[in-house]
């Protein structure tokens, strides 16, 4: 936890960049709320709910400030076959089941994994965001008036071009209000945010979910919390990691597991979908200055004063001007660094990097992306340390005996490696196995030296080992049978 003085800089150190960053965020979450809601089967109040809750907790329980939450499109893709077979009364729970679950995550420091992602994975889910959050904005872009692409030209003219003037206000923001009074005051017929969807004009209000509570309900909810909470945290957690570089400060990122948790535990109970960090939008909020967790609060907080108390003005927004403010998200996200660096990087991160991106597109899930490229990074880290291995031998002057030398790590990968580097036929008396500039790391290596010091017994030599380490040591003393009765029968008969 950080100090008061700490929490409180988190909250007033920024006040007039986070309300203003608050602000844009706001308008920009409304029609992706809507959109994802409709994704999931259920009607845009419970997105639009979800919203405000989950950006309103996360602001006081999250461990990213400035970082954005809400309802996705990573988590509503994970609910279609819930709300069809179940209803939204099943999905409620399920949201509160899988709050509960991300909370388990965070007090079993589940996010300290994040050290495990390359930045090769890194830049490959940026780089995918970006190609997603732009083809969101397609159907917005594909058979419209002419005046849409106008209305598109002359936002991101705004968005870019504003800043040379002042940038005392978010050129996003100028962009929303120029556009949409440009829009109201010639009536021009473009399409809203209004056209969106309906949307609420009431307060939330606590309720339970209208479930059975039985074993019955929870094996029909549990696959599905369970997916939710690990998609979700994926996102928010490489969320978090990208916001912690664009702003060159840290994150608790098992503080993020438990507040993630505690806003779709408490947004299940107001009717609300479950949710996530989102990129694009905190993007937004990053690129319009917000740093603080007051510009999350107040996002959620004029989200919910948006629908409820000015919809009938929300609803003239026309929706050229946040397509023009997601298509700058979508530049601004994108490493284009990384095309140049495709021919100077390692091969390998190469391969990683593009495994990201395509995966993410071509499935749109972006833990599968994610999950396919931390695979790949392992693949290849082990593959580039089995071949650090190397072997060398020394003969005695009488030639009845061996030294073998080991350097490097003995694994998996290298097991074979380090085998095959043995000549069993030799006549020997005596073999020393040097292992002291060596690791012996799992049940595979161990294995293969059980192997090497059997062949060389039933070929009449001597074996010792000699320089294990104490952590080689005691793998090898809990699991080699080479000194064990019987070995040379149980590993050589196989």
């Amino acid at each position: 936890m950080p100090s008061l003085y700490a929490y409180r800089s988190q909250w007033f150190g920024n006040v007039r960049g986070d309300i203003l960053a608050g602000l844009v965020v706001a308008l920009a979450l409304i029609p992706e709320a809507i959109a994802f809601s409709i994704i999931a089967g259920v009607d845009p109040r419970v997105g639009l709910y979800a919203s405000f809750s989950i950006a309103v907790v996360t602001a006081f329980a999250g461990g990213r400030p400035g970082m954005i939450s809400a309802a996705t499109a990573a988590t509503a893709v994970l609910m279609v076959t819930l709300v069809r077979d179940h209803g939204l009364e099943y999905l409620l729970a399920a949201t509160v089941l899988a709050g509960m679950l991300q909370m388990g995550a965070g007090y079993l420091r589940l996010g300290s994994l994040m050290r495990f992602v390359s930045r090769s994975v890194m830049t490959g889910f940026v780089n995918a965001l970006a190609i997603l959050i732009f083809m969101a904005q397609l159907p917005e872009l594909i058979g419209v008036p002419a005046l849409t692409y106008v209305m598109v030209a002359a936002g991101l003219a705004i968005i870019y071009l504003f800043p040379r003037i002042t940038t005392a206000i978010p050129s996003p923001l100028i962009c929303i209000l120029v556009l949409t009074a440009v829009s109201i005051g010639f009536g021009f017929d473009l399409r809203t945010v209004g056209d969106m969807g309906e949307l609420p004009s009431t307060l939330p209000v606590f309720l339970l979910p209208d479930v059975p509570f039985t074993l019955e309900t929870l094996l029909i909810i549990l696959p599905y919390s369970a997916a939710i909470a690990a998609v979700g945290l994926l996102e928010s957690l490489m969320t978090a990691a990208i916001v912690d570089e664009l702003t060159d400060t840290p994150s608790d990122k098992n503080r993020e597991c438990i507040g993630q948790g505690v806003a779709n535990f408490f947004t299940g109970f107001i009717g609300g979908m479950a949710g996530c960090a989102m990129i694009g939008q905190s993007m937004i909020n990053v690129k319009s200055g917000g740093r603080g967790r007051l510009s999350t609060f107040v996002a959620g907080v004029f989200l919910l004063f948006l629908i409820v108390v000015l919809g009938e003005w929300v609803k003239q927004i026309p929706m050229a001007a946040l397509v023009a403010v997601m298509i700058m998200v979508s530049i601004g996200t994108f490493s284009w660094s990384s095309i140049k660096q495709l021919r100077t990087h390692p091969r390998s991160s190469s391969i990683v990097m593009l495994a990201t991106v395509i995966c993410v597109v071509a499935t749109h899930n972006l833990a599968i992306g994610v999950l396919v490229g931390v695979l790949l990074s392992g693949i290849f880290f082990a593959w580039k340390i089995a071949q650090l291995l190397r072997v060398t031998s020394s003969l005695s002057e009488d030639g009845t005996h061996r030294t073998y030398v080991v350097e490097g790590q003995v694994f998996f990968a290298s097991a074979d490696q380090f085998s095959a580097a043995f000549d069993f036929k030799e006549a020997l008396e005596q073999v020393t196995i040097d292992v002291s500039r060596a690791h012996i790391w799992d049940i595979s290596s161990v294995a293969a030296l059980d192997m090497i010091v059997l062949k060389f017994r039933r070929e009449g030599a001597d074996v010792e080992i000699v320089g294990l380490n104490a952590a080689s040591e005691t793998i090898v003393d809990r699991l080699a049978v080479h000194d064990k009765p019987g070995a040379m029968d149980s590993v050589l008969g196989h």
